[in-house]
C-alpha cells in the first residue's frame, strides 16, 4: 500500500474529526463514517473512512475495495474481531460488524445500489461477491457515559454483558432450529445464520475479555492496596476469570466449526458458560459495589487509531 494512499486516508480522517464528520474534495456531500477495527494480524487499531448507506435503522458499509478482486483489510479485521468503533458526525459508538449472507446480502446490496449506484460498477469489475456489512450498534454508550460512579458503571457493564449472553443463546437456538429444518443429507447449512451467530459470539467473548483484563490490570490491584479486607474476594474473582476464560476458548473452538457443530454439545458449553458467568457477575456485584459506590469515574480519552494499511 503506497505511503501516499495512507497519508491521504489520514488526511481524510483528520478533516472528518476536525469538522464534525464533514469532508470536502471528492467526498464533498457524501455520507461518510470512520470505522475502527482491530487488526486480524497485528492486534492494533486501524481506522478507515468509508461510505455508508442506511437501511431502516441499520448502517451498512460495503467491502467494494474499488472493484478489486480482494476483500479490503478492514473486512478481514472485522471477521477476526467483530467489535468495531464507528464515528458518524460528532457521534462515536461501539458496534458488532455482521456481514450479510445469501439472500439477505443480495437484498441489502440491491438497496445499496439504489442509494449509491456506483457500487454496481464495482461489482461488475470483479467475480468476488462484494460484502455488505451491517454495523449493529451494540453498546449503550450514552448510558455507560452517564454512570454516576464506579459502582454504577460496574452494574451497567454487567447488565450489557448479560443481555449479550442472552442474545447469543437466542441466536444459537434459532440457528440450530433452522439448520435442522433446512438440512437433508449433503445439504449446506442455512446461509447467514451461522456467520451471524459467530460474529455475536466472538463479540461477546471479546467484550468479556476486555472487561476482565481491565479489572485484573487496574481495578483489582487498587482494591487490594486500599481495601485489604477484599484480598480473598479479589483472589476468588481472579480465579473465576481464568475459569470463564477457559470456557470462552472452548466456545470459540466450537464456533470454528459451527456449521457441523453438535447442537447438544454447543448448548451444553453455552449453558455452562452462562451459569458460571452469571454467578461470577452476581458475586462481584455483591462484593464490590459497596466499595465502588461513590468512587468517581476516571476520564481518559482514547488514543487515536492509525489509518488502515495492508498488514491490518
Amino acid at each position: 500500500m503506497p505511503d501516499s494512499f495512507n497519508e491521504f486516508q489520514q488526511s481524510v480522517i483528520e478533516e472528518f474529526r476536525a469538522n464534525g464528520g464533514k469532508v470536502g474534495g471528492p467526498f464533498d456531500g457524501a455520507d461518510l463514517l470512520l470505522l475502527t477495527t482491530t487488526g486480524a494480524k497485528s492486534g492494533s487499531e486501524h481506522t478507515t473512512p468509508l461510505g455508508f448507506v442506511r437501511e431502516g435503522g441499520r448502517l451498512l458499509v460495503v467491502g467494494s475495495a474499488g472493484g478489486s478482486d480482494r476483500h479490503p483489510a478492514w473486512y478481514h479485521n472485522l471477521l477476526a474481531h467483530p467489535m468495531v468503533r464507528v464515528e458518524i458526525g460528532t457521534e462515536t459508538f461501539g458496534a458488532v460488524a455482521v456481514p450479510a449472507q445469501g439472500e439477505e446480502r443480495d437484498r441489502l446490496f440491491a438497496h445499496v445500489v439504489r442509494e449509491a449506484p456506483g457500487y454496481a460498477g464495482y461489482q461488475e469489475q470483479t467475480t468476488r461477491v462484494i460484502p455488505v456489512v451491517v454495523l449493529d450498534r451494540s453498546q449503550p454508550d450514552e448510558a455507560l457515559g452517564a454512570a454516576a460512579d464506579m459502582g454504577d458503571m460496574l452494574v451497567r457493564v454487567h447488565t450489557w454483558l448479560r443481555g449479550q449472553l442472552d442474545r447469543v443463546r437466542v441466536e444459537a437456538d434459532a440457528y440450530f432450529l433452522a439448520r435442522a429444518a433446512h438440512q437433508g443429507p449433503g445439504d449446506p447449512p442455512p446461509p447467514g445464520l451461522g456467520l451471524q451467530l459467530r460474529q455475536h459470539c466472538l463479540a461477546f467473548c471479546e467484550s468479556l475479555e476486555f472487561h476482565h483484563t481491565g479489572e485484573d490490570t487496574h481495578l483489582f490491584p487498587g482494591l487490594e492496596e486500599h481495601h485489604p479486607h477484599l484480598r480473598d474476594t479479589v483472589a476468588r474473582l481472579r480465579e473465576e476469570h481464568r475459569t470463564v476464560e477457559r470456557i470462552q476458548r472452548e466456545l470459540v473452538e466450537l464456533l470454528g466449526a459451527i456449521d457441523t457443530a453438535d447442537p447438544q454439545r454447543f448448548r451444553a458449553e453455552l449453558e455452562l458458560m452462562s451459569a458460571e458467568l452469571r454467578a461470577h457477575l452476581d458475586y462481584e456485584e455483591e462484593s464490590l459495589i459497596p466499595v465502588l459506590a461513590g468512587i468517581p469515574m476516571p476520564s481518559q480519552p482514547p488514543a487515536p487509531a492509525a489509518a488502515d494499511g495492508p498488514d491490518a
